[in-house]
């Protein structure tokens, strides 16, 4: 059988974590479960949403071999969609903050693909009105898929990460951070629909001015139209400097080299995770690979 780029999304592995859990005695009866989503081929979760979005672009004849694919992005999912790109045949081009990682950029251009960088005390709100803007000039030359408020990001994670996440440990409770909040969405809903009892927390950073690259403080920003908050049972927020030591502890302790927003998705199901009852199972997300950050200041003391 042949496999091309699009077939290796998805699947992927769920890990028990258990050394960072120590040996406090509210740990020891709590497992926590990480979906690894940084196994997927571009390197993070936003793989399943690029595929999603691009495969019904072409579906629904949308995106045609004389457009290209525009788009805002904090960084990952236009990692994927470059990848995707590159492998179709399709131009891409992307609005992004001019503080995005390095790493990110590097990988971005290296798939052959555009960047526009904006300005980065306007965040992932400033991206996404640049790629608006544009696509609206010129709608004949662009397929703009617009992740934030596009249903497929959020419903490919409802038939596919939550449905795999379910199977793999039946989680009581799951944790999530937010972005364009696909992953966030589509996996909470399957849950609930699967098991209305499943206690859902929503994990935002601590302040407008953060450092958890792609996630957002929905408070303060422009809130994507397939974010529905009310879904959230619980919501916890997360320094940036705990998110930090997380991801460290987790390759020092767990052997999982991952990102700053991993760290803070596991800081919060740990913290969530010394107030449950005994044989709790709470699931989170590992976002993405963390050699996309080794120029940031999480790995600057290495």
């Amino acid at each position: 059988m042949r496999y091309n780029i699009f077939d290796m999304v998805g699947y992927t592995p769920i890990i028990e974590l258990k050394n960072i859990k120590g040996t406090e005695s509210s740990l020891l009866n709590v497992s926590i479960f990480a979906k690894a989503e940084f196994l997927n081929p571009s390197g993070s979760v936003k793989d399943r949403a690029a595929r999603a979005m691009i495969l019904h672009g072409i579906e629904t004849k949308e995106l045609t071999k004389n457009k290209i694919i525009l788009d805002s992005t904090s960084g990952n999912t236009g990692v994927a969609y470059a990848m995707f790109g590159a492998a179709l045949g399709y131009k891409v081009k992307l609005y992004m903050p001019s503080n995005a990682s390095m790493e990110r950029k590097k990988v971005i251009r290296a798939y052959g693909a555009e960047i526009v960088e904006t300005d980065p005390m306007e965040g992932s709100d400033g991206a996404y009105n640049g790629a608006m803007k544009e696509a609206q000039d010129k709608p004949d030359l662009y397929f703009f898929p617009n992740q934030y408020d596009n249903f497929e990001n959020s419903q490919t994670h409802y038939n596919t990460t939550g449905d795999e996440l379910y199977k793999q440990c039946k989680p009581t409770h799951f944790v999530c951070g937010t972005g364009t909040s696909g992953t966030f969405m589509g996996v909470s809903r399957k849950l609930k629909d699967t098991d209305s009892s499943i206690q859902i927390t929503l994990m935002q950073p601590d302040s407008p001015f953060h450092g958890l690259e792609g996630m957002k403080n929905m408070a303060t920003t422009i809130n994507p139209k397939i974010f529905d908050g009310s879904i959230a049972d619980n919501r916890i927020e997360v320094k940036t400097e705990d998110a930090y030591k997380m991801a460290r502890r987790l390759a020092a302790e767990e052997g999982l080299f991952v990102g700053i927003s991993s760290g803070a998705n596991v800081h919060a199901a740990l913290q969530i995770a010394k107030t449950l009852p005994k044989d709790s199972r709470i699931a989170t997300i590992l976002c993405d690979n963390g050699y996309r950050y080794l120029s940031e200041p999480l790995w600057k003391d290495i």
